[in-house]
């Protein structure tokens, strides 16, 4: 039951009903109960995830216990609470994401790996760093707890939730309020769209040419590449706004996982607006630490601190390896660390760019950025390929030497046609209208992106889409759209299950 599917807007309504009528006292065991019925409705649906359940309470019962610890133990004790409750967490981690590399060589069943498990892993590692910091409160609540960590809007692909945040929100009480509906609505409406009828439509031709990218000239290969990083964009952002206005719906307020990423000028900027709540984990429990500590004892005083490079490469090169233990997602994570670190050269020996550039400049700048994020896409699609027609690292390179090879119009032309035709449209019309409903919906989605960007300087997307002159017009297209979307998908094309970063 993903966050698309008609089955889980019936889920939605009798959760939001039934807790918007409780009394406070119950409504998060109310909550936590939908929460953990959703978990197993979709370990029904994957069988080989049937330990999912049983995994992600032990995991809030183990980190809940740890963080009792924290605050009924101090000094050494509290130190050896907050490392047993963090080690335990990557051990656990590790564990699900990477037992599969060793599984066929040690002669063993590989474990699959429960869905979302990064994300509430994280989540649980924040809170015990952030309450021995004192930057929380410990909870002592097991149920409120974890409701913050199983969270049904949340538990499969975040965005990953502080508990400093969620957590007094969840001791609040909350009742139905109709201005928050509205706004919940308007998001939902927005994340569906981007859902269905973007990032599932887009996937529908990337799917025909990144297996078969060997009979596919320059142009089609580089449109395959942009179409993916757009799917890619427009599911995980849709998947978070789906997210956030279930969130609304229930009373709760959570993080924004994106803003516009792809106007960035910068690969500083881009970081700061993709996967926000992933990138901050990132920074706050990774790069400030390793930035901090103390390692003259390891470089017996020759160095007090790492130096920033250091600390910018060791971050991407974990972020790369996070996604994935195969060289693809490590040359994702390298080049993404390449990106970051050429571009503070450059700003070292060029200085730091004017703050009000030219547009032409501004614009070429958004260009090479996206460029770059295109070709490290194509390492990342590659090691998502399914493992029934597994794709390699030397697949990435030649799929990147082949976009500049027979760049014959006609050829594209054909090819254009004949990924659709062989893919999943035989009639000539249908693969007119498939490119054509493409075109339209790219556009109204980077529009509204463009608005939010410029005209309204990043605020909330359900802010910005309440602000729009001509909303009614956006939203008669948004539903016209995701109607559309939901037929093309009738036939099962385009279905992605529970999001295309659940997986990681």
């Amino acid at each position: 039951m993903s966050l698309q599917s008609f089955g889980f807007f019936g889920f939605l309504l009798v959760v939001a009903v039934v807790y918007l009528h409780l009394p406070q006292r119950l409504q998060s065991v109310f909550l936590l109960g939908a929460s953990w019925v959703f978990y197993a409705l979709a370990a029904l649906a994957m069988p080989a995830m049937s330990a999912m359940l049983p995994v992600t309470i032990a995991i809030a019962v183990f980190t809940y216990l740890c963080g009792r610890g924290l605050a009924a133990w101090g000094g050494v004790h509290k130190t050896a609470a907050l490392r047993l409750g963090v080690g335990g967490l990557l051990a656990i981690l590790a564990f699900f994401k990477y037992n599969g590399a060793f599984a066929a060589d040690g002669g063993w069943q590989a474990v699959a790996m429960p869905l979302g498990i990064s994300f509430y892993t994280f989540a649980a590692i924040s809170y015990l760093i952030d309450a021995a910091r004192g930057d929380c409160e410990v909870e002592t609540s097991f149920i409120d707890f974890a409701l913050f960590l199983n969270f049904f809007a949340t538990v499969t692909q975040g965005p990953i939730c502080r508990a400093g945040a969620l957590l007094p929100q969840l001791k609040a009480e909350h009742r139905f309020d109709a201005a928050r509906t509205v706004q919940a609505l308007r998001l939902l409406a927005l994340g569906l769209f981007k859902l269905v009828a973007v990032s599932d439509v887009l996937g529908l031709l990337v799917d025909e040419v990144f297996p078969h990218y060997g009979s596919y000239g320059g142009p089609m290969l580089v449109l395959a590449a942009v179409f993916y990083t757009f799917q890619l964009y427009f599911n995980f952002s849709g998947y978070s706004e789906v997210a956030r206005a279930v969130g609304l719906l229930l009373g709760l307020t959570l993080p924004e996982n994106f803003k516009t990423p792809f106007f960035a000028t910068n690969f500083s900027g881009f970081w700061s607006r993709w996967h926000i709540s992933f990138s901050s984990w990132l920074q706050d429990y990774l790069f400030m630490p390793l930035a901090w500590a103390d390692v003259s004892g390891v470089t017996h005083g020759r160095l007090t601190r790492l130096p920033a490079e250091v600390c910018v490469f060791t971050v991407f090169f974990v972020s790369g390896f996070w996604h994935g233990n195969t060289l693809p997602f490590v040359v994702w994570g390298l080049l993404q660390a390449c990106y970051r670190l050429g571009e503070e050269l450059l700003h070292r020996r060029l200085g730091k760019p004017k703050k009000k550039a030219p547009a032409r400049v501004q614009w070429a700048k958004r260009a090479g950025v996206f460029a770059l994020w295109c070709v490290s896409m194509v390492f990342f699609r590659v090691g998502s390929s399914p493992a029934a027609a597994p794709l390699t690292v030397g697949d990435a390179f030649r799929y990147l030497g082949g976009c500049f090879l027979n760049w014959a119009p006609a050829r594209f032309a054909a090819e254009l046609y004949a990924a659709a035709s062989n893919g999943f449209y035989a009639n000539a019309i249908m693969v007119a209208a498939y490119y054509a409903f493409t075109a339209l919906v790219l556009a109204l989605a980077f529009y509204l992106d463009a608005r939010r960007a410029f005209a309204f300087k990043n605020k909330p997307a359900e802010i910005c889409l309440a602000k729009e002159k001509h909303r009614w017009a956006v939203y008669y297209a948004l539903v016209i759209a995701l109607l559309i979307g939901y037929i093309m998908q009738s036939g099962g094309f385009g279905s992605s299950g529970f999001g295309m970063y659940a997986g990681f």
